[in-house]
């Protein structure tokens, strides 16, 4: 069994934040508890443990005074810029015994690594950022954002809409009862929203298929590839018809969605919400697609609450009310009456049933139709649109939805 040593790691050259030391702190433990198949501790000055392998108790006082059982600990102290700290390696798991000094080395090697690392933007920061800017429509040239994107590894070419996972109550939850610092509280930040990312990838079992990265404020945008191919798991027949290029697919997105939601549920133990973007053409379109997903979420948990899967087309009245941009109000008004684009009849039955202030009577003398034949166009026409033009809320947002439509095309 190894014995503890009391040797300093040469490494004062190096600059570190306090929020960085932790970054260093965090990798030492989960690589060297990998590699010596044992628990890993790294405390500060002032024996407050920042990191460790089993990743319970951070912020809590590391206790010196250990029984006699426990004394095989070992214990390497580390200097890293103008913070000091100690490595505490339980004893190993497994009966393979590692020298001394090749304990030392490799902890050693793990520092100086970790600690230039944290000098330079990782793959995971440049992703976050690139995605934070394409959703956000901040790039000003397509032909740096497909490069940029080829370099970060990401494949922009395929069909994408936005699904927008809403997880600040577990994301940017309090760290615990104590007061965590800056950098600290941002540590584990980041670590809780790899924690919900890893569900992502995970669930959807094709990393190439899903892009995702957390953009801040609690939220990840995950680019999902929408064609047939790539919802072929949660599509139906019905899905099939493409009624138009921007609502394509979107019921499967939902049912994605929702299976999606209860994954993360089930991972984070936490109020979750998710948006479900239409799908735009062009590099540019990702950016539309977000602003649906995060309307979808911001009026969608005003109305329904958490834990559920918000869609623009699912929000009823509010999504008119709600929305500013003019196209997105005739695109979804046109979406609501697609299904009565080839029933010219019903169309003209349900603007004299509005017009006539849905009086049954009145709407089917102004008609000349039996009363009889009025109840069968009405019922033709919530099968088709899913919604009731005899129910006051359906009857609102399709009188919104036909007037919208009508003060557009004159």
């Amino acid at each position: 069994m190894l014995n503890p040593v009391n040797e300093t790691h040469p490494g004062g050259q190096i600059s570190l934040s306090a929020g960085q030391f932790e970054q260093v702190a965090e990798t030492i433990t989960e690589r060297t508890a990998r590699l010596l198949n044992a628990a890993v501790t790294v405390t500060n000055a002032r024996g407050i443990v920042v990191a460790s392998s089993t990743r319970d108790g951070v912020g809590l006082h590391y206790h010196s005074d250990h029984t006699a059982g426990e004394s095989a600990l070992l214990r390497f102290p580390i200097h890293l810029d103008t913070h000091q700290g100690e490595v505490i390696v339980s004893p190993p798991t497994s009966q393979t015994a590692l020298p001394l000094e090749a304990a030392q080395t490799l902890i050693d090697l793990l520092i100086d690594q970790a600690a230039v690392g944290t000098r330079l933007p990782n793959q995971y920061e440049l992703k976050n950022k690139f995605i934070h800017d394409l959703v956000m429509g901040t790039f000003s040239d397509t032909v740096d954002i497909r490069r940029e994107g080829q370099i970060l590894g990401m494949d922009l070419s395929a069909p994408r809409a936005v699904v927008l996972i809403d997880a600040a109550d577990y994301i940017l939850r309090a760290a615990g009862s104590h007061m965590p610092s800056v950098e600290h509280e941002g540590s584990s930040i980041r670590r809780r929203a790899q924690h919900v990312i890893a569900s992502v990838v995970s669930f959807f079992n094709l990393p190439d298929d899903t892009i995702c990265a957390y953009i801040g404020k609690g939220e990840i945008a995950v680019l999902k590839a929408s064609a047939d191919r790539d919802l072929a798991d949660w599509m139906s027949e019905d899905d099939r018809s493409r009624p138009s290029a921007s609502w394509a697919n979107l019921n499967a997105l939902k049912r994605a969605g929702t299976a999606l939601l209860s994954r993360i549920r089930h991972d984070t133990h936490a109020p979750v919400n998710v948006g479900i973007g239409r799908y735009h053409a062009g590099i540019r379109g990702l950016s539309r697609s977000y602003q649906d997903a995060s309307l979808a979420v911001q009026l969608g948990k005003r109305l329904h609450g958490d834990d559920r899967v918000h869609c623009l087309d699912s929000l009823g009245v509010a999504a008119f009310v709600g929305v500013s941009d003019p196209r997105t109000k005739l695109d979804l008004a046109e979406h609501l009456l697609r299904p009565l684009d080839g029933e010219p009849e019903l169309l003209r039955t349900l603007q004299a049933f509005f017009d006539e202030d849905c009086c049954p009577s009145s709407t089917a003398a102004r008609l000349k139709i039996h009363r009889n034949t009025l109840a069968y166009r009405l019922e033709r026409i919530a099968t088709l649109l899913n919604l009731n033009p005899r129910q006051f809320d359906d009857a609102v947002q399709l009188r919104i939805a036909l007037l919208v439509q009508t003060f557009q095309h004159n």
